[in-house]
């Protein structure tokens, strides 16, 4: 039984979701990426939850059709207004039964009303080794988007 801080979903890439080289494309694998982590954070917070921004997508391996693909996210942290969902992927052939684990990221995912305004989420706390393992890398990878941010902020004062 999955927590209300876990997803889990699986899709079978089919024909249709093919990239010019026969693979799975790229931007159909984020478009379900995406619908896993709003599936997750929705769960968790009970609220709508829309994509903030999306962090270290790192494609392992290609994917091939006709492979299922197991997408497991949870929430990693959460903050006043928004949720870390992590997600991994697992590619299993079905013909080979060889599993293999493809692709990893990370969504900044905000919970909002009917006016689109963020609004507060419950505080996730980690109580497995895992989730606190989750928990405390989440929060390093929070910071560093805030110094980024500044970063960011800083050139673009220059700029003008």
């Amino acid at each position: 039984m999955l927590k209300k801080s876990q997803t889990e979903m699986s899709v079978l890439v089919t024909p249709e979701m093919a990239n010019f080289n026969g693979n799975m494309h790229g931007g159909d694998l984020l478009k379900l990426l995406d619908r896993v982590a709003y599936t997750c954070a929705t769960r968790y917070c009970g609220k709508y939850a829309v994509t903030l921004s999306v962090d270290q997508v790192t494609f392992k391996q290609s994917i091939k059709i006709g492979e299922l693909l197991t997408f497991m996210a949870s929430v990693n942290f959460t903050g006043r207004t928004s949720m870390e969902v992590g997600v991994k992927v697992i590619a299993e052939d079905l013909h080979l039964q060889s599993i293999r684990h493809t692709n990893t990221c990370y969504f900044t995912m905000v919970a909002v009303d009917e006016s689109s305004k963020a609004v507060e989420v419950p505080k996730f706390v980690p109580e497995t080794a895992k989730e606190k393992e989750r928990f405390q890398l989440a929060e390093q990878r929070r910071e560093r988007r805030m110094l980024q941010n500044k970063v960011d902020a800083m050139i673009k004062s220059k700029e003008s």
